[in-house]
């Protein structure tokens, strides 16, 4: 059982929530979703994606433009080596607001699966989307629960609120119609963003794990580098099929 360092850290008193919301998530965009949509007609559902994409652009952007303000304007981290403020510091409220804030969005971002499903979208419930997703919430669960809120993992945070609203503004212009779908020429450079997102993770927790007197978490550093890395590898591959291969079809 893994003890929480943080009570007020979301879902880290007890592990059973999040078994409880994943273990849903898979039994209804697997089967249960599938078989109630087999003999239906898809769900019409533009009101409520353009909703929940205006939703995911300001939730996101909040986190961003706030997270930005602490780190490099308030400046509580040494970001070469951050580690979790102590409980009198200032600005703990703020760390703490800021993690759950993040945390939950990773469970709000399920919800686009269960999109998919009563769209009859089953292309797109993918094995790179589940696995994005799942590793998602386990990693941000584990983190919160063994090590608080903040610290090593803040800037990694501001890497991708910062590309999920860019991927959020654009899924909303697509999905204003049509036309305007087809006028947006910059789709396969939310996946670059991505790339680069998962290298500059990369590059920042070796540059944590090259300081031997660094009090910073090694096995965060060890496994937020080791599942930037499975991510760069799954969606390099996901951008080669899409955007090289096609296009060489294409010509």
């Amino acid at each position: 059982m893994l003890t929480p360092v943080d009570s007020e850290v979301a879902f880290t008193s007890s592990p059973w929530p999040t078994v409880a919301i994943l273990a849903s998530y898979l039994l209804f965009v697997l089967k249960v979703g599938p078989w109630l949509m087999a003999d239906r007609k898809p769900f019409d559902l533009r009101g409520f994606i353009k909703a929940y994409n205006i939703f995911q652009i300001l939730y996101n952007g909040s986190v961003a433009i706030s997270t930005s303000y602490i780190l490099f304007v308030l400046k509580p981290y040494d970001l070469t080596c951050p580690i979790t403020l102590p409980q009198d510091n200032w600005l703990k409220g703020a760390e703490r607001f800021l993690s759950n804030a993040y945390i939950i969005n990773k469970f709000v971002d399920l919800l686009e699966t269960v999109i998919f499903v009563l769209r009859k979208k089953d292309r797109q419930v993918s094995f790179l989307h589940l696995f994005h997703h799942i590793a998602m919430v386990l990693y941000v669960y584990i983190y919160g629960t063994l090590y608080g809120p903040g610290g090593s993992v803040s800037l990694m945070m501001l890497m991708n609120v910062i590309v999920h609203t860019i991927m959020y503004i654009y899924y909303f212009l697509s999905s204003i119609s049509p036309a305007v779908q087809a006028s947006l020429w910059w789709k396969k450079y939310i996946t670059i963003a991505q790339l680069i997102q998962f290298a500059g993770m990369m590059m920042y927790c070796i540059l944590i794990l090259s300081q031997p007197d660094c009090q910073a978490p090694r096995p965060v550093a060890y496994v937020a580098g080791s599942l930037s890395a499975t991510f760069a590898v799954m969606f390099g591959k996901f951008y080669y099929r899409t955007y090289v291969v096609k296009t060489r079809k294409k010509v």
